[in-house]
């Protein structure tokens, strides 16, 4: 008697019902040995008044299983309301987005038919922690929080995957250039963490040319990895380059839980109408597949979906006169990969995964045996400002400080206004006061007692502190960037 593997399915909004439907009809058919426990989130969860999107039974069904297998679901706009996706890769520890850009030419048309890669994108960490703050009235901040674990992770997965799954080259995308601390941890990690895999090639790009490469020349890739924000767009712009969003699956991997869904969202503008491709639904079910270990099943339906794309039976979205047979709706593409279970397929390569090969490798992050010396030597302080010029504050801010912690320069948006600014300050509402020791002085630093007298004296002149920001040296280095013009 085979053993099922239990998981939970979300049937989602808009489209979802639809994909999932037709995602399960082929997944039965192919007498995958699963059996399902449903959960309610999204929308409807929302709207009864749970701002996170997802109930607490909901939590315990994923407890039990570890394996989500998730339709789109729709945010209500306005409201206050968290992204679900965002809550349950945090919640879950889902830290890898594995998200494969296959060209399936010509039966979807693409310029580039030898595409093949795979993006793993860092699931919980930069501005997607979504820790925002309204400063000023007219300033707004979003934080970018990067660790150095939370960069060995996913950099240790990218190099494990392109191991298991033979794949030749990994590729960084930052922008240390500019970001030379959150970025360039990211950057300096994956030189560390690719000298240990000496089987695998491995080069770094900035960002930008690296996403204008991918869209131009996206064969040169084969496993990329990169940061939260950079991963999410690059996913977008790979999927587009190699055919159609409606296609690509999405797994989200994490030590203990992994979700599994599509790119595309719940476009309830087309909701009930039969005509939405299953097929990223369909192939992020594939992925869970090899993820729980069932290679054969997995084999099995994605030889029978290549076969149907070249024999020609296409959803709306992927229509071609030139390549397409026969033009279906959501259930009917279901029935012709049904009804092509057993064949293979003649003009892609037959798909073939070996057993135990899986996405699931666990990466805890490495502990640094001895930690770096921290040393407290400053403090920016942010200020609202409304009445006062550059000069003029300049002038009432120095005055503030003192022998042991004297006033440095004044910046807004990263850029010095003062000492010395060279142009009228284009800006000067909300302002950054740095407050450094001397250079005599960094060894010793100062106490937070110091920082603390400080913003005494900031209440008692009547300026308005928005926010504070420590000041350190580790081993010597100075922990924070230096200002546009300093």
């Amino acid at each position: 008697m085979t053993i099922k593997t239990t998981i939970t399915i979300a049937h989602g909004d808009g489209i979802g019902p639809e994909i999932m439907a037709a995602t399960l009809k082929i997944l039965a058919a192919a007498h995958a040995p699963l059996s399902y426990d449903t959960i309610e989130i999204g929308e409807k969860v929302y709207l009864a008044g749970n701002t996170s999107g997802i109930p607490a039974e909901a939590w315990k069904s994923l407890q039990r299983t570890k394996i989500l297998l998730k339709a789109p679901i729709t945010t209500p706009q306005g409201g206050g309301y968290k992204s679900l996706n965002v809550t349950l890769r945090k919640t879950l520890g889902l830290f890898a987005n594995v998200r494969p850009s296959i060209a399936y030419a010509p039966f979807v048309p693409t310029k580039h038919p030898n595409m093949d890669l795979v993006i793993v994108r860092e699931n919980e960490e930069g501005t997607y922690a979504g820790i925002e703050h309204r400063q000023t009235d007219e300033m707004y901040q979003c934080l970018k929080l990067v660790s150095r674990p939370g960069c060995e992770r996913i950099i240790h997965y990218a190099f494990e995957y392109a191991r298991k799954f033979n794949r030749k080259k990994v590729t960084c995308l930052t922008k240390d250039n500019i970001m030379k601390m959150t970025d360039g941890i990211f950057h300096e990690v994956f030189r560390e963490i690719a000298a240990q895999y000496p089987d695998i090639q491995n080069e770094h790009f900035i960002i930008d040319i690296g996403t204008a490469l991918v869209a131009a020349s996206p064969e040169r890739f084969d496993v990329i990895v990169t940061s939260n924000l950079y991963g999410d767009i690059l996913s977008d712009v790979a999927a587009q380059v190699a055919g159609s969003v409606g296609l690509a699956g999405s797994a989200n991997i994490g030590n203990h839980v992994a979700m599994f869904e599509a790119i595309h969202g719940s476009a309830p503008d087309i909701a009930g109408k039969d005509i939405a491709n299953p097929s990223g639904l369909l192939n992020a079910a594939i992925q869970m597949l090899i993820h729980i270990n069932q290679p054969e099943t997995a084999i099995l339906i994605e030889n029978a979906w290549l076969k149907t794309l070249e024999d020609g039976v296409h959803t709306g979205d992927i229509y071609s006169p030139e390549y397409s047979k026969q033009k279906v709706g959501t259930q009917a593409f279901a029935a012709a990969v049904i009804a092509r279970l057993g064949q293979q397929p003649t003009h892609f390569k037959a798909a073939n995964y070996q057993k135990d090969v899986r996405t699931r490798i666990e990466c805890m992050g490495e502990t640094r045996k001895v930690l770096a010396h921290k040393q407290l030597v400053g403090v920016d302080v942010f200020i609202d400002n409304r009445a006062l010029n550059e000069n003029a504050l300049g002038e009432k801010i120095s005055a503030l400080g003192s022998t042991q912690l004297p006033l440095g320069n004044i910046t807004s948006r990263g850029l010095k206004i003062w000492p010395n600014c060279m142009i009228d300050a284009p800006y000067t509402g909300h302002c950054s006061c740095r407050f450094l020791v001397s250079k005599d002085n960094l060894a010793t630093g100062i106490s937070h007692q110091a920082i603390i007298d400080l913003l005494q004296r900031f209440n008692d002149a009547g300026m308005d502190v928005i926010k504070t920001e420590n000041l350190y040296t580790f081993d010597g280095k100075p922990g924070f960037s230096l200002a546009q013009g300093e």
